[in-house]
Protein backbone atom coordinates (compact mmCIF):
# COMPACT_ATOMS: atom_id res chain seq x y z
CA UNK A 1 0.00 0.00 0.00
CA UNK A 2 1.04 3.78 -0.92
CA UNK A 3 1.28 5.65 2.43
CA UNK A 4 -1.96 7.98 2.10
CA UNK A 5 -0.48 11.57 1.56
CA UNK A 6 -0.31 13.92 4.91
CA UNK A 7 0.61 17.40 6.38
CA UNK A 8 0.60 19.14 9.33
CA UNK A 9 -2.96 20.22 7.97
CA UNK A 10 -4.06 16.50 7.98
CA UNK A 11 -6.28 15.26 11.22
CA UNK A 12 -6.16 11.58 11.97
CA UNK A 13 -9.16 9.91 13.56
CA UNK A 14 -8.40 7.09 15.55
CA UNK A 15 -11.38 4.54 15.61
CA UNK A 16 -14.29 4.25 12.73
CA UNK A 17 -17.74 3.73 15.33
CA UNK A 18 -20.13 6.43 15.39
CA UNK A 19 -18.19 8.53 16.73
CA UNK A 20 -14.94 8.05 14.56
CA UNK A 21 -17.22 8.55 11.46
CA UNK A 22 -18.58 11.47 13.04
CA UNK A 23 -15.95 13.23 13.95
CA UNK A 24 -14.30 12.32 10.64
CA UNK A 25 -16.93 13.37 8.34
CA UNK A 26 -17.62 16.63 10.24
CA UNK A 27 -13.84 17.76 9.60
CA UNK A 28 -13.71 16.49 5.98
CA UNK A 29 -16.91 18.16 5.13
CA UNK A 30 -15.37 21.48 6.64
CA UNK A 31 -12.78 20.88 3.92
CA UNK A 32 -10.26 19.50 6.51
CA UNK A 33 -7.78 15.96 5.21
CA UNK A 34 -8.93 13.86 7.03
CA UNK A 35 -7.54 9.93 7.61
CA UNK A 36 -10.11 7.66 9.42
CA UNK A 37 -7.63 4.27 11.32
CA UNK A 38 -9.91 1.69 12.48
CA UNK A 39 -8.77 -1.28 13.86
CA UNK A 40 -11.29 -3.83 12.80
CA UNK A 41 -12.21 -5.00 9.61
CA UNK A 42 -14.85 -2.42 8.76
CA UNK A 43 -16.66 0.77 10.04
CA UNK A 44 -19.77 1.29 12.43
CA UNK A 45 -18.50 0.05 16.03
CA UNK A 46 -20.42 -1.71 18.37
CA UNK A 47 -23.12 0.66 17.18
CA UNK A 48 -23.58 -1.54 13.62
CA UNK A 49 -24.02 -4.23 15.85
CA UNK A 50 -27.25 -3.13 18.35
CA UNK A 51 -31.12 -4.44 17.03
CA UNK A 52 -32.35 -0.94 18.06
CA UNK A 53 -31.23 2.24 19.53
CA UNK A 54 -33.77 3.51 22.40
CA UNK A 55 -35.57 5.67 22.71
CA UNK A 56 -37.41 5.70 19.33
CA UNK A 57 -36.62 2.03 18.33
CA UNK A 58 -35.02 2.24 14.92
CA UNK A 59 -32.61 0.38 13.58
CA UNK A 60 -29.16 1.24 13.65
CA UNK A 61 -29.62 1.91 9.96
CA UNK A 62 -31.27 5.41 10.73
CA UNK A 63 -27.85 6.94 11.42
CA UNK A 64 -24.90 4.40 9.72
CA UNK A 65 -26.66 4.36 6.47
CA UNK A 66 -26.51 8.37 5.81
CA UNK A 67 -22.94 8.46 7.90
CA UNK A 68 -21.64 6.17 4.73
CA UNK A 69 -23.03 7.99 2.12
CA UNK A 70 -21.68 10.64 3.45
CA UNK A 71 -18.35 9.21 3.47
CA UNK A 72 -18.16 7.34 0.30
CA UNK A 73 -18.84 11.00 -1.21
CA UNK A 74 -16.11 12.81 0.57
CA UNK A 75 -12.63 13.36 -1.16
CA UNK A 76 -11.19 14.47 1.49
CA UNK A 77 -11.75 11.56 3.18
CA UNK A 78 -9.05 8.34 3.49
CA UNK A 79 -10.61 5.48 5.34
CA UNK A 80 -7.93 2.71 6.68
CA UNK A 81 -9.35 -0.45 7.69
CA UNK A 82 -7.60 -3.66 10.14
CA UNK A 83 -5.05 -0.56 11.37
CA UNK A 84 -3.32 0.03 14.08
CA UNK A 85 -1.42 2.96 15.77
CA UNK A 86 1.65 1.50 16.70
CA UNK A 87 3.06 4.95 18.19
CA UNK A 88 2.41 8.97 18.09
CA UNK A 89 5.13 11.08 18.87
CA UNK A 90 5.55 14.68 18.33
CA UNK A 91 3.43 17.52 19.44
CA UNK A 92 0.29 20.20 18.72
CA UNK A 93 0.43 20.74 15.21
CA UNK A 94 3.55 18.17 14.13
CA UNK A 95 3.12 14.62 15.00
CA UNK A 96 4.56 11.61 13.35
CA UNK A 97 2.11 8.66 13.46
CA UNK A 98 3.01 4.74 12.57
CA UNK A 99 0.33 3.22 11.35
CA UNK A 100 0.40 -0.91 11.16
CA UNK A 101 -2.04 -1.98 8.76
CA UNK A 102 -2.90 -6.21 8.59
CA UNK A 103 -3.49 -7.88 5.94
CA UNK A 104 -7.12 -8.57 4.54
CA UNK A 105 -6.16 -11.28 1.89
CA UNK A 106 -9.27 -9.35 -0.28
CA UNK A 107 -8.68 -6.20 -2.66
CA UNK A 108 -10.63 -3.96 -3.74
CA UNK A 109 -11.90 -6.02 -6.68
CA UNK A 110 -14.39 -7.60 -4.26
CA UNK A 111 -17.82 -7.63 -5.20
CA UNK A 112 -19.53 -9.33 -2.57
CA UNK A 113 -20.94 -12.13 -3.96
CA UNK A 114 -19.90 -14.84 -1.59
CA UNK A 115 -18.08 -17.57 -3.87
CA UNK A 116 -15.15 -17.52 -1.59
CA UNK A 117 -17.17 -18.74 1.34
CA UNK A 118 -19.26 -21.37 -0.29
CA UNK A 119 -15.91 -22.96 -1.56
CA UNK A 120 -14.44 -22.92 2.09
CA UNK A 121 -15.03 -25.27 4.63
CA UNK A 122 -13.37 -24.20 7.81
CA UNK A 123 -15.07 -22.36 9.93
CA UNK A 124 -14.26 -19.64 13.04
CA UNK A 125 -16.05 -18.01 15.96
CA UNK A 126 -18.00 -14.65 14.26
CA UNK A 127 -16.11 -12.46 15.80
CA UNK A 128 -19.33 -9.78 15.09
CA UNK A 129 -21.77 -11.97 17.19
CA UNK A 130 -19.73 -12.57 20.53
CA UNK A 131 -19.18 -15.38 19.94
CA UNK A 132 -23.00 -16.60 19.96
CA UNK A 133 -22.14 -18.04 16.41
CA UNK A 134 -19.99 -19.37 14.19
CA UNK A 135 -18.85 -18.28 10.61
CA UNK A 136 -16.75 -19.40 7.81
CA UNK A 137 -13.63 -18.75 7.77
CA UNK A 138 -14.13 -16.15 4.60
CA UNK A 139 -16.82 -13.72 5.47
CA UNK A 140 -18.59 -10.90 4.99
CA UNK A 141 -18.07 -8.91 8.60
CA UNK A 142 -21.89 -7.81 8.70
CA UNK A 143 -24.61 -6.73 6.38
CA UNK A 144 -23.57 -2.86 6.86
CA UNK A 145 -20.04 -3.44 6.56
CA UNK A 146 -17.97 -0.71 5.02
CA UNK A 147 -15.73 -1.60 3.00
CA UNK A 148 -18.65 -4.45 1.98
CA UNK A 149 -15.62 -6.52 0.94
CA UNK A 150 -14.93 -10.05 2.29
CA UNK A 151 -12.02 -11.38 4.77
CA UNK A 152 -10.33 -14.28 4.87
CA UNK A 153 -9.08 -15.44 8.56
CA UNK A 154 -5.77 -16.01 8.48
CA UNK A 155 -5.59 -19.77 9.67
CA UNK A 156 -6.87 -20.28 6.66
CA UNK A 157 -4.09 -18.50 4.00
CA UNK A 158 -1.51 -21.17 3.88
CA UNK A 159 -4.09 -24.38 4.02
CA UNK A 160 -5.84 -25.76 1.12
CA UNK A 161 -8.81 -23.62 2.02
CA UNK A 162 -6.91 -20.50 1.22
CA UNK A 163 -6.76 -21.99 -2.49
CA UNK A 164 -10.47 -23.27 -2.32
CA UNK A 165 -11.25 -19.48 -1.64
CA UNK A 166 -8.61 -17.76 -4.46
CA UNK A 167 -9.73 -20.39 -7.07
CA UNK A 168 -13.48 -19.51 -6.23
CA UNK A 169 -12.95 -16.02 -6.96
CA UNK A 170 -13.89 -14.56 -10.32
CA UNK A 171 -12.45 -11.41 -10.07
CA UNK A 172 -9.32 -12.03 -8.85
CA UNK A 173 -10.09 -10.60 -5.48
CA UNK A 174 -7.81 -13.05 -3.48
CA UNK A 175 -4.38 -11.94 -2.41
CA UNK A 176 -3.38 -14.80 0.00
CA UNK A 177 0.37 -13.15 -0.23
CA UNK A 178 -0.55 -10.14 1.39
CA UNK A 179 1.99 -9.20 4.38
CA UNK A 180 1.20 -7.09 7.29
CA UNK A 181 2.78 -3.22 6.39
CA UNK A 182 3.61 -0.19 8.71
CA UNK A 183 3.27 3.28 7.16
CA UNK A 184 4.36 6.63 8.66
CA UNK A 185 2.31 9.88 8.70
CA UNK A 186 2.54 13.66 9.14
CA UNK A 187 -0.51 15.10 11.08
CA UNK A 188 -1.59 17.49 12.85
CA UNK A 189 -3.66 16.66 15.02
CA UNK A 190 -5.43 13.47 16.38
CA UNK A 191 -8.73 12.24 17.50
CA UNK A 192 -9.01 8.95 19.78
CA UNK A 193 -12.51 7.31 19.21
CA UNK A 194 -11.53 4.40 20.21
CA UNK A 195 -14.83 3.52 21.93
CA UNK A 196 -15.65 1.15 24.50
CA UNK A 197 -15.51 -2.47 25.09
CA UNK A 198 -18.02 -4.52 27.82
CA UNK A 199 -17.19 -5.52 30.95
CA UNK A 200 -15.59 -8.94 31.76
CA UNK A 201 -18.89 -10.61 32.73
CA UNK A 202 -17.05 -13.79 34.17
CA UNK A 203 -15.62 -11.32 36.85
CA UNK A 204 -18.85 -10.89 38.26
CA UNK A 205 -18.88 -14.45 40.40
CA UNK A 206 -21.61 -14.69 42.25
CA UNK A 207 -23.47 -14.12 38.64
CA UNK A 208 -22.02 -16.76 36.72
CA UNK A 209 -21.51 -15.90 33.59
CA UNK A 210 -18.67 -18.38 32.99
CA UNK A 211 -20.75 -21.18 34.73
CA UNK A 212 -24.17 -21.22 33.21
CA UNK A 213 -25.09 -20.86 29.30
CA UNK A 214 -28.09 -18.81 30.08
CA UNK A 215 -26.55 -16.01 31.64
CA UNK A 216 -25.71 -13.58 28.75
CA UNK A 217 -24.45 -10.48 28.63
CA UNK A 218 -27.03 -7.44 27.30
CA UNK A 219 -24.77 -7.14 24.05
CA UNK A 220 -25.32 -10.76 23.58
CA UNK A 221 -28.81 -10.64 24.22
CA UNK A 222 -28.99 -7.50 21.82
CA UNK A 223 -27.52 -9.96 18.49
CA UNK A 224 -29.85 -12.52 19.74
CA UNK A 225 -33.20 -10.32 19.20
CA UNK A 226 -31.73 -8.91 15.72
CA UNK A 227 -33.37 -11.10 12.49
CA UNK A 228 -29.83 -10.44 11.12
CA UNK A 229 -28.18 -12.77 14.31
CA UNK A 230 -27.36 -16.19 15.52
CA UNK A 231 -30.94 -16.95 16.14
CA UNK A 232 -33.04 -15.11 13.75
CA UNK A 233 -34.60 -12.91 15.96
CA UNK A 234 -35.81 -15.17 18.49
CA UNK A 235 -35.17 -15.25 22.15
CA UNK A 236 -34.09 -19.01 22.57
CA UNK A 237 -31.79 -19.45 25.31
CA UNK A 238 -28.10 -20.80 24.51
CA UNK A 239 -28.42 -24.17 26.51
CA UNK A 240 -30.94 -25.95 24.79
CA UNK A 241 -32.63 -23.85 22.55
CA UNK A 242 -35.69 -23.04 24.48
CA UNK A 243 -37.82 -19.88 24.16
CA UNK A 244 -37.31 -17.73 26.65
CA UNK A 245 -40.23 -16.01 27.64
CA UNK A 246 -39.36 -15.28 31.70
CA UNK A 247 -36.31 -13.10 31.41
CA UNK A 248 -34.56 -11.08 34.23
CA UNK A 249 -32.16 -8.39 33.04
CA UNK A 250 -29.95 -7.34 35.97
CA UNK A 251 -28.36 -3.84 36.80
CA UNK A 252 -25.33 -2.72 37.16
CA UNK A 253 -23.62 -5.69 36.62
CA UNK A 254 -20.10 -4.88 36.89
CA UNK A 255 -20.78 -0.86 37.75
CA UNK A 256 -21.35 1.05 40.67
CA UNK A 257 -19.00 -1.01 42.35
CA UNK A 258 -15.32 -0.68 43.94
CA UNK A 259 -14.80 -4.43 43.59
CA UNK A 260 -15.29 -3.88 39.14
CA UNK A 261 -15.96 -0.11 37.75
CA UNK A 262 -16.36 2.91 39.96
CA UNK A 263 -18.31 4.78 37.51
CA UNK A 264 -22.22 4.13 36.20
CA UNK A 265 -21.76 3.51 32.70
CA UNK A 266 -24.84 5.35 31.94
CA UNK A 267 -26.05 3.53 29.21
CA UNK A 268 -27.29 0.33 30.93
CA UNK A 269 -30.60 1.28 32.55
CA UNK A 270 -32.24 2.70 29.36
CA UNK A 271 -30.50 -0.50 27.43
CA UNK A 272 -32.47 -2.84 29.57
CA UNK A 273 -35.11 -0.63 29.32
CA UNK A 274 -35.42 -1.44 25.43
CA UNK A 275 -34.22 -4.87 25.57
CA UNK A 276 -37.20 -5.50 27.72
CA UNK A 277 -39.54 -4.37 24.66
CA UNK A 278 -37.86 -7.09 22.48
CA UNK A 279 -39.49 -9.66 24.77
CA UNK A 280 -43.18 -8.01 24.76
CA UNK A 281 -42.75 -7.75 20.76
CA UNK A 282 -41.85 -11.77 20.55
CA UNK A 283 -44.53 -13.02 23.15
CA UNK A 284 -46.74 -9.92 23.72
CA UNK A 285 -48.69 -10.54 26.96
CA UNK A 286 -47.64 -14.22 27.35
CA UNK A 287 -43.54 -13.30 27.89
CA UNK A 288 -42.31 -11.59 31.20
CA UNK A 289 -39.72 -9.07 31.83
CA UNK A 290 -38.04 -8.62 35.38
CA UNK A 291 -35.85 -5.96 36.03
CA UNK A 292 -33.64 -5.77 38.88
CA UNK A 293 -31.93 -2.45 39.70
CA UNK A 294 -30.44 -0.72 42.44
CA UNK A 295 -31.51 2.91 40.54
CA UNK A 296 -32.92 3.66 37.44
CA UNK A 297 -30.65 6.51 35.42
CA UNK A 298 -32.94 8.30 32.88
CA UNK A 299 -33.29 11.73 32.19
CA UNK A 300 -34.72 14.34 29.70
CA UNK A 301 -36.69 12.40 26.63
CA UNK A 302 -35.17 9.04 28.12
CA UNK A 303 -37.62 9.51 31.12
CA UNK A 304 -40.80 9.31 28.60
CA UNK A 305 -39.37 5.99 27.89
CA UNK A 306 -38.79 4.78 30.89
CA UNK A 307 -42.31 5.96 32.27
CA UNK A 308 -44.05 4.16 29.28
CA UNK A 309 -41.63 0.94 29.98
CA UNK A 310 -43.46 1.25 33.67
CA UNK A 311 -46.86 0.91 32.26
CA UNK A 312 -45.91 -2.52 30.47
CA UNK A 313 -47.70 -5.18 32.52
CA UNK A 314 -45.19 -7.69 30.91
CA UNK A 315 -42.21 -5.90 32.81
CA UNK A 316 -41.85 -6.08 36.83
CA UNK A 317 -39.31 -3.64 38.71
CA UNK A 318 -37.85 -5.58 41.77
CA UNK A 319 -35.35 -2.89 43.87
CA UNK A 320 -32.56 -4.95 44.83
CA UNK A 321 -28.76 -5.98 43.80
CA UNK A 322 -29.20 -9.65 43.30
CA UNK A 323 -26.39 -11.50 45.62
CA UNK A 324 -26.40 -14.75 43.60
CA UNK A 325 -28.04 -17.14 40.98
CA UNK A 326 -28.18 -20.77 41.21
CA UNK A 327 -28.61 -23.31 38.20
CA UNK A 328 -32.18 -25.40 38.40
CA UNK A 329 -30.43 -28.51 37.16
CA UNK A 330 -33.86 -30.53 36.18
CA UNK A 331 -35.04 -27.37 34.09
CA UNK A 332 -32.00 -25.39 33.26
CA UNK A 333 -33.60 -22.48 34.49
CA UNK A 334 -31.57 -20.06 36.87
CA UNK A 335 -32.45 -19.50 40.24
CA UNK A 336 -32.14 -15.69 41.35
CA UNK A 337 -31.41 -14.82 45.31
CA UNK A 338 -31.35 -11.44 46.91
CA UNK A 339 -33.52 -8.94 48.95
CA UNK A 340 -36.45 -6.62 47.65
CA UNK A 341 -35.02 -3.48 49.02
CA UNK A 342 -38.75 -1.88 49.33
CA UNK A 343 -40.16 -4.64 51.17
CA UNK A 344 -37.54 -5.98 52.50
CA UNK A 345 -38.16 -9.54 51.86
CA UNK A 346 -35.52 -12.40 50.58
CA UNK A 347 -36.58 -13.55 47.07
CA UNK A 348 -35.49 -17.32 45.26
CA UNK A 349 -37.18 -16.00 42.03
CA UNK A 350 -36.86 -18.73 38.89
CA UNK A 351 -36.03 -17.26 35.50
CA UNK A 352 -35.16 -19.11 32.06
CA UNK A 353 -32.69 -16.40 31.09
CA UNK A 354 -30.50 -13.96 32.57
CA UNK A 355 -29.39 -10.85 31.19
CA UNK A 356 -26.68 -8.87 32.80
CA UNK A 357 -26.35 -4.66 31.99
CA UNK A 358 -22.37 -5.09 31.90
CA UNK A 359 -20.94 -1.65 32.27
CA UNK A 360 -18.73 -0.06 29.69
CA UNK A 361 -14.89 0.66 30.22
CA UNK A 362 -13.08 2.84 27.59
CA UNK A 363 -11.55 0.22 24.80
CA UNK A 364 -8.07 2.61 25.42
CA UNK A 365 -7.37 0.22 28.08
CA UNK A 366 -5.68 -2.18 26.01
CA UNK A 367 -3.93 0.28 23.56
CA UNK A 368 -0.68 2.24 24.05
CA UNK A 369 -1.60 5.48 23.91
CA UNK A 370 0.96 8.37 23.85
CA UNK A 371 2.55 9.11 26.71
CA UNK A 372 1.17 12.56 27.26
CA UNK A 373 -2.76 11.54 26.65
CA UNK A 374 -4.32 12.26 29.95
CA UNK A 375 -6.68 9.90 31.40
CA UNK A 376 -8.72 9.83 34.13
CA UNK A 377 -9.24 7.08 36.67
CA UNK A 378 -11.02 4.83 35.23
CA UNK A 379 -9.17 4.92 31.84
CA UNK A 380 -11.21 7.23 29.45
CA UNK A 381 -9.35 9.91 27.29
CA UNK A 382 -9.22 13.62 28.72
CA UNK A 383 -6.81 14.58 25.88
CA UNK A 384 -2.96 15.63 25.50
CA UNK A 385 -1.30 18.07 27.76
CA UNK A 386 -0.03 19.73 25.10
CA UNK A 387 -3.99 20.40 23.51
CA UNK A 388 -3.69 19.08 20.79
CA UNK A 389 -4.76 15.45 20.80
CA UNK A 390 -8.97 15.09 21.84
CA UNK A 391 -10.91 12.66 22.48
CA UNK A 392 -14.44 11.38 21.03
CA UNK A 393 -17.35 9.53 22.36
CA UNK A 394 -17.17 7.11 24.27
CA UNK A 395 -13.75 7.06 24.57
CA UNK A 396 -13.96 9.96 26.77
CA UNK A 397 -16.92 9.17 28.72
CA UNK A 398 -19.28 6.04 29.31
CA UNK A 399 -22.21 7.88 26.32
CA UNK A 400 -25.14 6.24 24.62
CA UNK A 401 -24.92 6.86 20.93
CA UNK A 402 -27.04 9.83 20.40
CA UNK A 403 -24.21 12.16 22.98
CA UNK A 404 -21.49 9.73 21.30
CA UNK A 405 -22.16 11.81 18.21
CA UNK A 406 -22.55 15.64 20.33
CA UNK A 407 -19.69 14.58 21.58
CA UNK A 408 -17.38 13.69 17.82
CA UNK A 409 -18.77 16.80 16.89
CA UNK A 410 -17.29 18.67 19.29
CA UNK A 411 -13.73 16.77 19.15
CA UNK A 412 -14.25 17.94 15.35
CA UNK A 413 -14.31 21.29 16.08
CA UNK A 414 -11.39 21.24 18.33
CA UNK A 415 -9.17 19.54 15.77
CA UNK A 416 -10.11 21.72 12.97
CA UNK A 417 -8.88 24.70 15.32
CA UNK A 418 -5.69 23.06 15.90
CA UNK A 419 -4.48 22.58 12.38
CA UNK A 420 -6.41 26.48 11.80
CA UNK A 421 -3.87 28.04 14.52
CA UNK A 422 -1.08 25.69 13.05
CA UNK A 423 -1.51 27.26 9.71
CA UNK A 424 -1.74 30.89 10.94
CA UNK A 425 1.55 30.62 12.75
CA UNK A 426 3.46 28.92 10.06
CA UNK A 427 2.17 31.92 7.82
CA UNK A 428 2.84 34.62 10.35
Amino acid sequence: MTAPISTNQTILVVGGGISGMTAALEAAECGKQVILAERNTSLGGRTALLYRYFPKMCHPTCGLEINLRRLKNNRNLRVLTQTEVVSVTGQRGDYTVALKISPRYVNANCTACGECAKAVETEISNPYEYGLAKTRAAYLPHAMAYPQRYVLDPSIVSTADGEKARAACKYDAIELGMQPETVELKVGTVVWATGWKPYDAAKIQPYGYDRFDNVVTSLEFERLADPHGPTGGKLLRPSDGKEARNIAFIQCAGSRDENHLRHCSRICCMASLKQTQYAREAYGEEGKSTVYYIDIRSIDRLEDFYLRVQQDPTVKFIKSKVASIKLDEASGDLILHGVDTEGYHRYAAQHDLVVLAVGMEPESNGIALPADIVTDSSGFIEGAADGGQFAAGAASSPLDVNRSVQSATAAALHAIQVVHQTAAAEGA
